[in-house]
């Protein structure tokens, strides 16, 4: 393509189109006003698999903007027509909004029944009340009036029960015998339909009809009365026509219509472009014609009136800008031959007289296409009214390509009004770089892959699953499962992909794994290549439009929409390199030589650069900046790869031994990319929309990739001719300026880049309640919302609210735009990225994962560490966790006197106060961490920390000693708890001692060790401990549990614990009644021939210790008395009665539970040692005779049922 040089001033930035959640689209049915409905979210419509349904379903056929005059707040719509004409698609196209505005993310897809017209779609805006008024004929005649409300872009709710009385249709007679070809909206009241045999219909609403009248009044205006209008229905007729759209169209007939109102209150002009290349006006309220001429005012033959006519197609041949009350200016384009612009300037008052008067009738404009040889179309124009004159722009096109170039007209040179020369737009369709596959990426292929192709705002959704539908259709496994809506696209792209390829034995016996990358690599690039030619149909062009309130010029594509913005400074250098400005051609020749330098670059040389290069900025050196860059050469290793010839370029762009590489040059060349102003941190007058917001950050996306590929060739091309001149009399590079500082600067730009291309490329999925979406208070609905999940990048959700127009900036919106990109890009951003703040809101939104990656960029403030921790935290490793938090402890118990309380929702009110007021607080804020993951040692270990300073430091100014006591009490009950559950008890035992001045917790928390103590079998460890001051506790505790048990041979053994304490404290006769207590439970318990072989080996042993244990206390009394009379001969004796009368009424209080089981006590008795051998003699006889078959009945056995 022979490209003609046109200086590029301006780029695109592309948007794409998809929502970023599936129920923000609304599907309504129009139906007449006694009809409703509305169908539900389009999340389960399927997806098409080939290029035919790809098209119908995604691919507008007409698209354009249309910008609102009366009301803003929403202002601008952007209006697509898709599925075979039968949708017309409207979503909100507001960059900016008001302050108190909330958002309208909604999008209408309206279904009609029959296949509209696009040609015959109108928008009219309301003075009088807040309202869209859409206008639709369709190709069955049937003329569509739907008037929107703002809330029906915003709820859904409005939405419900379908339109109502806000939909009507209307049938006009005048379709009967004419056929329409445009429609033009005069005012909301006011329609002009032109026919194909030139006259006009006009509609007028009648606001006074009756609900069975008609709705509008016709009127019918023809070009030379009713006469020619008649012979235009007459098969035969005379007058040439234009077939078009099996209908044969009068000369006289509208192509291209355009409506004024050049500020008359009483009266509107139709301009049209007909046929037959001329320009007629139209008094709309008389319907007569004021005017008629050639469109490029140029007589001509009328016998050569078929060599100029125009096709009915072209509906973009005139555009007006008002000027001042009763003049305008008009344009108007002939695409006949090279085609060629003509401006008039127009007067007319409201008697229905104008003056239509060319502006430059010696000169011609005559527009010169994108290149010399392919066959260039201008589509559409737009003209905007500036300081020196009107500004044209052009949208060219050819095929799905299209470009956009701009004229600023001077008309005070009145001989040469166009000698300014044209100007370009960059457009952005230039297939990204794919790099090789080899042993030196550092990432897998299918994961490099991946990132390419699922780039935020690359390709749509629907792309990719037809792509994928189609590469599977040619491998012949395609397969219309529902299997596959329970995997997600790239689920099923690595699946598909993956199956095409085999690890196979290599000559060696060995995995060939070379020959599986090979044969991978050719799968991708297939599926790569499937994917960017079925993405090229998304970017046909259909029309221009601009902005006339913000001054931006926008162009509509079949599944895009992109926004013309003003190039920066280093943008204006890096497009223009073949032809830069006289004061950057020293820049553009060090920018030139960089990238020619790296692009001389391998596959493998350019990622060993990226590798090292990530080394330098991630790692903290403390080396010089020669010794870095000498490291970064032998790590990149790209000196040996690099020819003479590559050398040679270089040398030929800057200069033997690079004389033209200055100090003064790099500076120059950071003032490129340094912010001009202050875009970022000023108020907001309006804060960007969701959809300038995508705007935005797509615009960053661009600017980062363009700067850091700049850049990154900078510091290749430094320390190449850094070290590439080893003599010193050859005035190497170190010895004309510091080549170390330039170095540094470029590290550091390079590292804001990368931080912020991360936030750039990196998207998530947050649920709606989390987004506060337009939903309803319907329970369905709101189930429904839940459910629904949005897509954000994360320099969206964390930079998004600082997106807007600031105060001060009066700028056009194209302007302001790359001035914020341009600002948070710049090394010197007044936009600060702090990664703990992202970090804190990736952790918000249940993303820990992605905040692990932002470790490289943490800083090393305390809080910044603090941060990190948690990150580890989240992510489960307590280990690492705990070391930043011992790490960030320090610096964040100091106290501050102006603390920001920025954590995007992480920390509540009560965790910040813990912060910055001593380390008890900070510790004890560690360990509730902790406890909510129940991480018990690190629980254990913090509370221990904290402990050490409860007393050793103040907490801080306002601390009391209650506060003091507190921390304490609630540290120690977490340590406990902590030890319990690990089954620390001497940490616990600790711990439970330390809280001997509460002693409702005490006893709470000691019952609780002495539960878990027995239950896990740690008797011997409960034994040993000494529990100061508690052991009469214990000891009522394990009583209390014995009393309780029921069957001793199930569940924890207190009887045996108790037992075991009172052995190991001397209480030799409480031990003995423990015994004795579960012993008479043994006996109630008998069943069969368990009590003969379980439950008589435990009675056995039970005898035996009872035994031991009397003949221990009968060393000191003779015996143990139970009964009502019993003569006393010392104090231990009473004593010892007493207690036992204690004991029974606490027996009686419990119903009689004791020793017995719940029976009545037996009469009192002496218990002596003798009578217990003896008991336990006939116990032994008694079991020997059962085990002989000997079985002797008593009165005291009990009865046996022998029925």
């Amino acid at each position: 393509m022979a490209s003609r040089d046109f200086e590029i001033l301006y780029k695109e930035t592309r948007l794409n189109l998809e929502p970023a959640s599936p129920s923000s689209i609304v599907h309504i049915r129009v139906t007449p006003q006694s009809a409703y409905g509305r169908s539900s979210s389009s999340r389960g419509a399927s997806s098409a698999d080939d290029e035919k349904g790809y098209r119908s379903k995604n691919l507008a056929t007409a698209s354009s903007i249309y910008h609102r005059k009366h009301n803003s707040s929403p202002r601008g719509f952007l209006w697509r027509v898709l599925d075979n004409g039968t949708v017309l698609s409207l979503r909100v196209a507001d960059v900016s909004k008001q302050q108190k505005e909330s958002d309208a993310p909604l999008i209408l897809n309206l279904r009609f029944p029959t296949a509209i017209r696009p040609s015959c779609i109108g928008f009219a805006d309301p003075e009088d009340y807040d309202a869209l008024c859409v206008y639709v004929v369709d190709h069955a005649n049937q003329l569509w009036s739907i008037t929107l409300r703002p809330e029906h872009f915003r709820k859904r709710t409005a939405t419900e029960g379908g339109l109502g009385d806000a939909c009507k249709s209307y049938s006009p007679p005048g379709f009967g015998f004419k056929h329409p070809h445009r429609l033009a909206v005069v005012n909301p009241d006011q329609l002009i339909i032109t026919m194909h045999d030139g006259g006009i219909l006009k509609f007028d609403r009648n606001k006074a009809h009756e609900s069975y009248g008609s709705q509008w009044r016709e009127t019918i205006y023809n070009v030379a009365g009713w006469g020619q209008s008649l012979r235009g229905l007459v098969p035969f007729q005379r007058h040439p026509t234009v077939k078009y759209d099996k209908i044969n169209m009068e000369l006289t007939a509208a192509a291209s219509t355009a409506i004024t109102t050049m500020g008359h209150s009483d009266t509107a002009f139709l301009f049209t472009v007909c046929l037959d290349h001329r320009l007629r006006v139209w008094d709309v309220r008389t319907g007569q014609i004021l005017y008629t001429g050639d469109i490029l005012n140029t007589k001509r033959d009328p016998q050569e009136v078929g060599n100029w006519t125009v096709d009915p197609s072209q509906s973009n041949l005139i555009r007006i800008v008002e000027n001042s009350r009763g003049q305008c200016l008009v344009v108007t384009y002939s695409p006949v031959g090279a085609g060629e612009f003509k401006f008039w300037k127009v007067k007319a008052n409201d008697q229905g007289s104008i003056h239509v008067a060319d502006c430059f009738p010696e000169a011609h404009l005559i527009p010169p296409s994108p290149s010399s040889l392919d066959v260039w179309t201008l589509a559409d124009f737009a003209v905007t009214q500036q300081a020196d004159g009107p500004e044209l722009w052009t949208m060219w096109k050819n095929n799905t390509s299209y470009r956009v170039h701009r004229l600023q007209v001077q008309p005070r040179n009145g001989s040469a009004p166009y000698e300014d020369g044209w100007k370009a737009v960059y457009i952005e369709n230039t297939v990204p770089t794919v790099r090789a596959s080899g042993p030196w990426n550092p990432v897998d292929s299918s994961e490099k892959w991946l990132e390419l192709i699922f780039f935020p705002g690359r390709f749509s959704k629907s792309t990719l699953e037809t792509a994928l539908a189609m590469y599977e259709k040619g491998l012949g496994t395609y397969k219309e499962t529902s299997s596959k809506a329970t995997r997600s696209i790239a689920e099923s792209i690595c699946s598909v992909l993956g199956s095409t390829t085999t690890l196979d034995r290599g000559s060696s016996g060995g995995a060939d794994y070379d020959q599986f990358r090979n044969t991978s690599e050719t799968q991708w690039m297939r599926f790569w290549r499937l994917l960017v030619e079925l993405d090229k149909q998304r970017g046909e062009a259909l029309s221009l439009v601009f902005d006339p309130m913000e001054g931006m010029i926008w162009v509509a594509c079949a599944d895009l929409v992109s926004a013309v913005r003003q190039c920066s400074d280093l943008d204006r250098v890096y497009h223009n390199l073949q032809s830069p400005e006289k004061k950057n051609e020293d820049v553009a020749a060090l920018v030139s030589a960089g990238l020619t330098f790296l692009e001389s670059f391998s596959d493998s040389m350019h990622q060993l650069s990226k590798a090292a290069l990530r080394d330098e900025l991630y790692e903290d050196s403390a080396r010089s900046d020669s010794e870095r860059m000498q490291l970064f050469l032998d790590r990149a290793g790209f000196w040996p790869s690099v020819t003479d010839e590559d050398c040679a370029q270089v040398i030929d762009t800057l200069g033997q031994n690079y004389q033209m590489v200055t100090a003064r040059l790099y500076e120059d060349l950071f003032d490129l990319i340094t912010a001009t102003s202050e875009a970022n941190s000023q108020e907001l007058r309006e804060p960007f929309t969701g959809f300038g917001r995508k705007v935005v950050v797509r615009a960053v996306q661009e600017t980062i990739e363009l700067h850091w590929q700049i850049l990154f060739s900078q510091v290749i091309l430094l320390v190449h001719m850094e070290f590439d001149i080893e003599s010193e009399e050859a005035s190497p590079l170190h010895s004309r300026f510091e080549v170390g500082a330039v170095y540094q600067r470029l590290i550091d730009a390079l590292k804001r880049l990368e931080h912020l291309r991360w936030m750039a490329k990196t998207e998530l999925t947050i649920s709606a309640s989390k987004l506060g979406g337009s939903g309803s208070s319907s329970p369905a609905l709101t189930k429904r919302s839940q459910d629904d999940n949005s897509s954000i990048t994360a320099l969206e959700g964390l930079t998004g609210h600082l997106f807007g127009l600031p105060e001060s900036n009066n700028m056009p919106l194209l302007s302001s735009i790359t001035d914020l990109v341009l600002d948070l890009c710049a090394p010197s951003s007044t936009t600060v990225l702090h990664s703990w703040l992202l970090q804190c809101w990736l952790l918000k939104q249940g993303r820990p994962d992605l905040a692990l990656q932002l470790n490289p960029f943490a800083d090393k403030d305390p809080f910044s560490t603090y941060v990190q921790g948690r990150v580890f935290l989240a992510l489960r490793d307590h280990d690492t966790a705990a070391f930043y938090f011992r790490k960030a402890a320090i610096g964040l118990s100091i106290s501050l006197k102006h603390l920001d309380r920025h954590s995007a929702g992480l920390l509540d009110d009560t965790e910040w106060n813990l912060l910055n007021s001593g380390l008890p607080n900070y510790y004890a804020h560690i360990v509730n961490l902790y406890d909510r993951q129940k991480a018990y040692s690190y629980v254990m270990e913090f509370s221990r920390l904290a402990l050490q300073f409860v007393h050793a430091t103040p907490l801080n100014n306002t601390t009391t000693t209650t506060d003091s006591a507190d921390l304490k009490t609630e540290l120690l009950s977490r340590l406990f708890t902590a030890a319990v559950s690990t089954s620390h008890f001497e940490s616990a035992h600790c711990a439970l001692l330390s809280l001997s001045k509460n002693e409702p917790l005490q006893r709470s928390y000691l019952r609780k060790l002495l539960e878990k103590m027995c239950e896990t079998g740690q008797t011997a460890e409960l034994i040993t401990l000494p529990f100061s001051g508690l052991q009469t506790k214990v000891d009522d505790i394990l009583a209390d549990k014995c009393r309780a048990t029921r069957d001793v041979l199930a569940g924890v053994p207190y009887h045996q614990v108790l037992y075991a304490w009172r052995i190991s404290h001397g209480d030799h006769r409480g031990a003995a009644a423990v015994l004795l207590d579960r012993l008479g439970k043994l006996r109630r318990a008998g069943r069969g021939i368990n009590w003969m072989v379980g439950e008589w080996r435990a009675g056995r042993m039970h005898w035996i210790r009872m035994s031991r244990g009397l003949q221990e206390l009968s060393k000191k009394l003779d015996a143990e008395v139970a009964g009502d009379d019993v003569e006393m001969e010392t104090r231990e004796d009473v004593a010892l009665v007493e207690r036992m009368k204690k004991f029974e009424g606490m027996m009686k209080q419990n119903g009689g539970i004791g020793a017995f089981g719940g029976q009545e006590l037996p009469p009192r008795m002496f218990l002596m040692l003798a009578d217990l051998r003896k008991q336990y003699q006939q116990e032994l006889d008694r079991i020997v005779a059962i085990q002989n078959n000997q079985f002797g009945f008593t009165t005291e056995d009990d009865l046996m049922d022998l029925a």
